[in-house]
Order: structure tokens, then C-alpha cells, then sequence
């Protein structure tokens, strides 16, 4: 039977503007891996919004995982941006195979 460990699962919906500041702070947590999707349009409670590559606000979603402490000391650290910055970080767990990866 394959043995499974539990890790973070994050994902970080920002602007692409933010994408450097973001995958930065993923590395400087020791998190060895991302990847950055790009998102076409959605709903907030701020309304509809789509694309903008006009105005430079198109939004993307940075996928990672992590061990419990590598997701904690990478949302410390975007914390102070979340806000301000209109960041949305969700965290949850899920079971991964090859545990030592991440």
C-alpha cells in the first residue's frame, strides 16, 4: 500500500503584478516548488471582475505545497499584504505521496 503524509495545499489568487512578491516569499519560506495559473474572471463581494491586461490588474493563482511550518511562515509573511494588496490565501490539507518533496 502506497503510504501518504498530510501537507499544506495553498493557493494565492493576487495580481499578476504581485506574482515576483509572492513566489519570492515562497521561496524565502524554503518551499521548493509553484506554479502560477492564470485566471480568466470571477465573483467577490466586491462584484464581477474579468481580466484587465489593460490596466495591468489580471489575476493569477500561485499554487504551492508545504509542510505545516513552511505554510505558516509563508502566510506571516504575506500577512502584512493581504489586505492592503487585495490578496486572497487559502490553506487546507491534503494527503500527498512522496512527503519528503515538500
Amino acid at each position: 500500500m502506497i503510504e501518504t503524509v498530510i501537507r499544506k495545499r495553498i493557493e494565492i489568487l493576487t495580481d499578476t503584478a504581485l506574482v515576483k512578491r509572492v513566489t519570492s516569499a515562497i521561496d524565502k519560506a524554503g518551499i521548493t516548488g509553484w506554479t502560477v495559473t492564470p485566471v480568466n474572471s470571477g465573483k467577490g463581494r466586491d462584484g464581477h471582475w474579468r481580466e484587465e491586461r489593460v490596466m495591468g490588474t489580471d489575476k493569477v493563482f500561485v499554487l504551492t505545497v508545504a509542510s505545516q511550518d513552511k505554510a505558516m511562515s509563508l502566510a506571516e509573511d504575506l500577512a502584512p499584504i493581504l489586505s492592503s494588496h487585495g490578496l486572497l490565501l487559502t490553506m487546507w490539507d491534503v494527503e500527498v505521496i512522496r512527503g519528503e518533496r515538500f
